[in-house]
């Protein structure tokens, strides 16, 4: 893919993906946190379903691959969207972006050791950057809230997702695979809402708008975009992009709700962003050998 592409890319997904905290905070004054974000994706889903039946494009035949679109499902949009809502009732949006988008430091640690996937020793050195600054982001405040557990969880979630669709998502129209999994994940986030919760969603001009920009823009260019760009590239390599995500989220963060950024974030913020660059690190003497150690194993 030209570089000038996949940069312009990248800053589109990753300015939607930070963006989406703060809007989805202010959305939690007129729907509960479940609910909203599984109306998003079912309506997303639908949407998107109905777009690529128009089209034509291609299906998955086997049982078996609609079975590994709901697992995709499950995984990147009902775990992590489901921690990262929760996550904003107790911590700003920008602490929630911030721990959400580690990600990229726990795909190298999984791919480690379940793909048997090889990495250099600076990416091990940003991964130890990055780990100390979810341990600052999360532990340095002396009242530890829930929320920063769950949007380290969802980085959790997030990473087992990339990895999976790595290694499932070349069988899937990118669309087909993208519509799907938000149906389904949805429909999970949906039950979950009415096990979970006490689900409530007040209609009004406001939520309504709120509720299309996390659908159309949030939910469905946003998420064709970063699928498109994983199933290009090194999952891990392309995840390191994901930096630009917090930085947005912050921004907005900041603009939007006029959160204020605490000290012990910042550090933590910098530790991580600085693991971040090293696990994307490419050194010229490893543009000529770095892919056949990516894929070694």
């Amino acid at each position: 893919m030209n570089k000038i592409v996949f940069g312009l890319l990248v800053i589109l997904t990753t300015a939607l993906m930070g963006s989406s905290f703060a809007v989805g905070k202010i959305g939690l004054a007129y729907s509960s946190p479940l609910l909203l974000t599984g109306l998003r994706f079912t309506f997303a889903g639908i949407i998107m379903a109905v777009i690529v039946r128009l089209f034509k494009k291609r299906h998955p035949e086997k049982r078996e691959s609609w079975v590994q679109i709901v697992i995709i499902g499950f995984f990147q949009t009902s775990a992590v969207m489901g921690c990262i809502f929760l996550s904003l009732k107790t911590i700003t949006s920008g602490e929630s972006a911030i721990l959400t988008f580690t990600n990229p430091l726990l795909v190298v640690l999984f791919g480690t050791v379940f793909l048997h996937i090889k990495y250099r020793a600076i990416q091990w050195a940003g991964v130890m950057f990055g780990l100390i600054g979810v341990f600052i982001t999360m532990g340095a405040n002396l009242e530890l809230e829930i929320g920063t557990i769950l949007g380290f969880l969802s980085a959790v979630a997030w990473a087992i997702a990339t990895l999976l669709i790595k290694a499932w998502g070349q069988q899937f129209d990118t669309w087909v695979l993208t519509a799907y999994q938000m149906m389904f994940g949805g429909v999970f986030l949906l039950f979950g809402s009415f096990f979970l919760e006490t689900p409530f969603f007040i209609v009004n001009s406001t939520s309504v708008l709120i509720l299309i920009w996390l659908v159309i823009l949030a939910s469905i260019v946003q998420f064709a975009v970063w699928f498109y760009l994983l199933q290009k590239g090194d999952p891990g390599k392309t995840s390191a992009f994901l930096f630009l995500a917090p930085f947005f989220g912050v921004v907005s963060g900041w603009l939007v709700l006029d959160e204020q950024l605490k000290a012990y974030v910042a550090i933590g913020g910098i530790c991580i962003f600085i693991g971040i660059f090293l696990v994307n690190w490419k050194s010229r003497k490893s543009e000529s050998n770095g892919e056949q150690t990516v894929k070694a194993g």
